[in-house]
């Protein structure tokens, strides 16, 4: 890797500056609470599981959504309300309960000291399948901008999209470092469209670190000398 070369860098979001499926739990139970008040009989249809299971049995009838969870989302509940008898316009303040919890996440500790450090020696655009959104986080201040599978119309690892994170930096794919914690999703991918690349395993099983792995961002700040 040449680090010497890297002009700016691409991050991924969820399991990679915070664990998602904690949030996506929480934003589950905080969402059926919601219709308990405001649409009983799809919460006694439906428990928090059922739910879920909704919400993938429409991601798989709807695979051209997959870049859209946020749409897989509003369609899964809109079809549960219905399917229950209560009133398909609550899917939309439905979707805004989950959404607007989702974003209560559990930063990983080294994320806003590495965030400071690596957004003051380069530019950072988040490159993220999810749909969270860094200002309801809170960490907007410390990216140029985002660019996510739903505003593309293509996710990762398609080389595509990082193409496009590379053209809003204003740099050569081979003077862009990507950093995420999916393998095939973003070190895959972001080689195949010609970036450098690091993986985060924070938690690698016995033998599994590679070269080309750390441990947290604060070791990519430390690999970027910033």
């Amino acid at each position: 890797m040449n680090f010497q070369r890297i002009r700016a860098l691409t991050l991924d979001l969820d399991d990679t500056l915070w664990p998602v499926w904690p949030a996506i739990e929480r934003a589950e139970r905080t969402l059926h609470d919601w219709l308990s008040q405001h649409a009983v009989a799809t919460a006694t249809r439906f428990d928090v599981p059922a739910l879920r299971a909704l919400r993938d049995d429409v991601a798989r009838r709807y695979p051209q959504w997959a870049h859209d969870l946020s749409a897989l989302r509003r369609e899964s509940l809109r079809a549960a309300l219905q399917e229950a008898g209560d009133d398909a316009a609550l899917a939309e303040p439905a979707f805004e309960v989950f959404f607007t919890a989702r974003h209560q996440v559990d930063l990983f500790p080294d994320v806003l000291e590495a965030l400071r450090r690596l957004s003051s020696a380069y530019p950072l655009l988040a490159l993220t399948n999810g749909n969270a959104d860094l200002a309801r986080v809170g960490l907007a201040h410390s990216f140029r901008g985002a660019l996510s599978a739903r505003e593309f119309g293509v996710g990762k690892p398609d080389p595509r999209i990082f193409v496009e994170a590379c053209r809003r930096l204003g740099c050569e794919a081979a003077d862009v470092l990507h950093i995420g914690d999916d393998w095939a999703l973003d070190v895959e991918g972001a080689r195949a469209a010609g970036l450098q690349t690091l993986w985060v395993q924070r938690r690698p099983a016995p033998g599994e670190a590679v070269a080309g792995s750390v441990a947290n961002l604060l070791a990519v700040a430390d690999l970027l000398g910033c």
